[in-house]
């Protein structure tokens, strides 16, 4: 289940690293939501993968020879998921005011039109 796993964290980082070194901003935004997912995934494999086993002690303070969950992991997944959908929004609010302003998502475009200004000025 590990290296299945790991092979689709580093599919998941692979396609969101190519898609960050895109001229388009979208794209970009794409590859940073694959990161954030990438990311998730590499904490809750190193957290130790449990069928079954609740992150919990049981009432009578007894712990079971069992294998059972980590709950630090799954509570910082949870934290980087409210994180990581507070920048993706962010970041999509700011690509629509950016397209509105250049009238394109293109990285290139944006930086030739800011000289463009510059030097009109």
């Amino acid at each position: 289940m590990e290296s299945m796993l790991a092979v689709v964290i580093g599919g998941l980082y692979a396609a969101g690293m190519y898609l960050m070194v895109r001229r388009s901003i979208v794209k970009m935004i794409f590859g940073l939501a694959l990161l954030g997912n990438a990311a998730n995934l590499l904490i809750f494999t190193v957290g130790r993968l449990t069928r079954g086993r609740p992150p919990h002690v049981p009432a009578d303070g007894v712990l079971s020879s069992l294998p059972v969950a980590d709950p630090v992991p799954q509570a910082l997944i949870l934290t980087a998921i409210v994180i990581g959908f507070g920048v993706q929004a962010f970041a999509l609010v700011l690509i629509k005011r950016v397209y509105q302003t250049v009238g394109s998502d293109d990285q290139d475009e944006m930086t030739t039109e800011n000289k463009e200004q510059g030097e009109s000025s």
